[in-house]
Formats: C-alpha cells, structure tokens, sequence
C-alpha cells in the first residue's frame, strides 16, 4: 500500500482508537507528510526501505531551516508513533528510529503576568458593561482563576458549571474538577442571565452576540487585547493565563500535587517547570529583604 495511504488509516487509528483532537490529528498529518515527501525526494518510496540515515538527514535539513528543538522533536515523536504502528500492522519489518535521539530542547520558563497587573480593580474597567463585554471578562476570569486550556474553554457547557466548581474534559478525554470562587460563580450567573434575556440558548457557555460558538482565533484576539492593556507581557495569549495562574499558586503556597490535578497533567514532570518561577520570586524576595540578600547574583 502507498505510504500516503498508511498515513490516512494511521490517522483513522489515533481518531478512533487514541481519541485524539482535530488540532493533534492536522499536526501529525503535517509532521508525517512532510517526512514521507522528504523520503519521497531521495528516492525512498517504499516505506520498508526508509534507513535510520534518512531520518537524520531530516533532522539536519530541519535544524538548517533554523527549526526550533521543540518543533524538531514533536515531528520526530509523530513519525516514531506512526512507524511503531506499522510494525504493529505488519507493513515494516523494523523502525528506523530505534536508534534516533532528538536535539535537547531549549529549558524556556512560561511568562506569567504580576498578581497586581491582574488586580480586580485594574482588569475590571478594560471591560465594556454589554454583553460582549461581560463575556470576555468570563474569559479571562476562567482561564486565570481556574488554569482551563483554551480548548477545555470553548468546550465547556452550561451544565458542567456549579456555584462552587466547573467540569473539565481534558486532553484524553480526562474529567477533573476544578474549584470556583464565589465571585466567579456570581460573574458566570450573571452573563449566564445576559445570554438568556438575549435568546442565547446554546448549551455552550461562551457565545458570540449571535449566538455562534467561539473559536480558537477570536478567543485569542480577544485575550491577547486585554492583556496589552492590562500587562507588560511580550506574548498575551490564553495559555500565558494559565501560567500565570500556575505561578501565582506556587508562589502563594500550593503543592505541586495540587497544581498537577488543577492543571490536568499526566504526571508531575509538566508541572515541575513552574517551579522555576517561584524560585525566581523566592529569589527576589530574598534579595530585598534579607540584610545580604543584595549581594546575590
């Protein structure tokens, strides 16, 4: 069978069977494409002749294009995954990765906004009093008062919410519940009474004016406007709220364990980077208070 063909049943088994999203499905789909053209140019058409060479070749043609680490790696884990899915169904004989290591990922710490700069009093008046602007502070509330992904955000529904917690659908299909604050769980009632007046009545939560469910680029637009203007971040994205809301935890206290289960990660290694942070800011602290804290580098 022709290699693209594979690659479109090996994309029907991680649907199926794995379960995974639309958005990881497109990028193995694009990761592996690229791959089977690369080996396609240099003459390997038969995916059992694919060698361990052509795949640093790859890599290095990869590298010179000036492809981040991280990139690098994540198309090598979805060709490791495809192949060893092939060797499964009997259509190679050995994967040519087996000996294959990936470049070492550059160690970056999330941004994270100040506590301060997200201060009820400072982020509240960037919000216009109509329905769209009651939607957006929803927004922004959850993704920093609960760590949701921008995902988990546009699907979460009317009935995963109480007054005290909300529902979460994580990656694998995961549930995990995360705990609200009375101030949030009013916030929600009250767009929730706003979208009813208007005949709004989507099982989704965050809606557009017309009614519409959100998606991915206007959820971004619309955080990454308000925190030009509430912060002096350099990227203002949604997952940064998630960070910030991670860091500020940490800082104020939480376990890793409970930032795990809040955060929905598969084990602690995810979480550990956070940490980074706030040993950042038990440095600064340091550094200002203690009497020869100053001469820290």
């Amino acid at each position: 069978m022709a290699p693209f063909l594979l690659l479109k049943d090996f994309l029907v088994y991680l649907e199926i069977e794995k379960r995974y999203s639309k958005h990881t499905l497109l990028a193995y789909q694009k990761d592996l494409e690229q791959f089977l053209e690369f080996s396609s140019e240099r003459g390997k058409i038969e995916l059992n002749k694919i060698a361990r060479g052509d795949v640093r070749s790859w890599i290095v043609g990869l590298s010179d294009a000036q492809l981040e680490n991280k990139s690098i790696n994540r198309k090598l884990s979805a060709l490791r995954s495809f192949f060893k899915w092939l060797k499964k169904e009997k259509r190679v004989e050995s994967s040519p990765l087996l000996k294959i290591t990936g470049p070492k990922n550059a160690k970056r710490l999330p941004g994270f906004a100040k506590e301060s700069e997200l201060a009820s009093e400072r982020i509240e008046p960037l919000f216009s009093k109509d329905f769209n602007g009651l939607r957006d502070q929803v927004m922004v509330e959850l993704f920093y008062q609960t760590g949701i992904r921008l995902s988990e955000l546009l699907q979460l529904k009317n009935d995963q919410i109480t007054q005290v917690s909300i529902k979460v659908l994580g990656k694998r299909n995961k549930e995990r519940l995360i705990p609200i604050s009375k101030e949030l769980a009013d916030l929600i009632g009250s767009y929730r009474q706003v979208k009813l007046r208007m005949g709004l009545d989507s099982s989704f939560l965050l809606v557009t004016e017309k009614g519409n469910n959100l998606y991915a680029k206007f959820v971004y637009r619309r955080i990454n406007n308000y925190l030009r203007k509430a912060t002096s971040l350099e990227k203002c994205s949604p997952h940064v709220l998630r960070h910030t809301f991670a860091t500020h935890l940490l800082n104020n206290g939480a376990g890793l364990e409970t930032l795990k289960n809040l955060l929905g990660h598969a084990n602690l290694s995810a979480t550990q980077v956070y940490t980074h942070n706030s040993f950042a800011q038990l440095t600064n602290i340091y550094s200002q208070a203690h009497p020869r804290g100053a001469k820290i580098d």
